[in-house]
């Protein structure tokens, strides 16, 4: 029915990633726009959003489409925490989400999204593709930088890792695809959803020391 030649479901550009800890999740991505055959349009795009407190999401394929499901996330999300009174199942935000994607399916929206954090039942994370599709894991990276990062995430994840050496291990990951795919580049976010605080995004100087951090660790671990 659809041809996979097609340039629509060429996903290039863009490396995002999500890790599941056990004190709290964490979304990750790295700040290029690009626009094919691959001219840098922006060097500082945000892709990693906040839905309700605790919820958040990132996005990888056409910003204008992403953002769309974006509002159409938080306005339900909102709606459903105000007439029950108790925050939204991170589920049902992915289940929402994959609705709003397969109602579209004869004209897909390009693009791939990541939606975590947590609820009564603890942290999770899930992946969405065009159609619709939902599938939870502990690990996720979607973009053209996603083999690279995942490659980082299977070597070093394991089911117990804590928050401080997921963040650790989301860097590396995120920089190495920065490093070894033209598509993924410039810098990085990082969000990080705990029961406790909530959504809350990394500041500059944060993102810093934990480059230092992981260059750290990586000489540590060569030596």
């Amino acid at each position: 029915m659809f041809n996979n030649d097609s340039p629509r479901f060429r996903f290039k550009g863009t490396t995002t990633l999500a890790v599941k800890c056990v004190d709290g999740v964490i979304l990750t991505s790295d700040t290029r726009a690009t626009m094919l055959p691959g001219f840098v349009a922006h060097k500082a795009a945000k892709k990693v959003y906040m839905i309700t407190r605790n919820v958040g999401m990132t996005i990888a394929g056409v910003p204008a489409e992403a953002i769309n499901i974006l509002d159409l996330l938080k306005a339900n999300s909102s709606i459903y925490q105000l007439q029950r009174r108790r925050i939204i199942p991170v589920r049902s935000v992915a289940e929402l989400a994959s609705h709003i994607l397969f109602s579209q399916r004869f004209f897909p929206y390009s693009v791939q999204i990541i939606i975590g954090g947590y609820d009564n039942e603890g942290y999770h994370i899930f992946s969405l593709d065009p159609f619709g599709s939902v599938i939870e894991d502990n690990i996720i990276a979607t973009g053209s930088g996603s083999p690279i990062a995942l490659g980082v995430l299977e070597s070093r994840y394991k089911d117990s890792i804590g928050l401080d050496e997921g963040l650790l291990l989301a860097v590396k990951a995120i920089t190495a695809a920065m490093k070894r795919d033209v598509y993924t580049g410039d810098s990085f976010n990082v969000a990080v959803i705990t029961e406790k605080d909530g959504y809350m995004e990394l500041e500059r100087e944060e993102k810093r020391r934990l480059l230092e951090k992981t260059s750290s660790h990586i000489s540590s671990l060569g030596s």
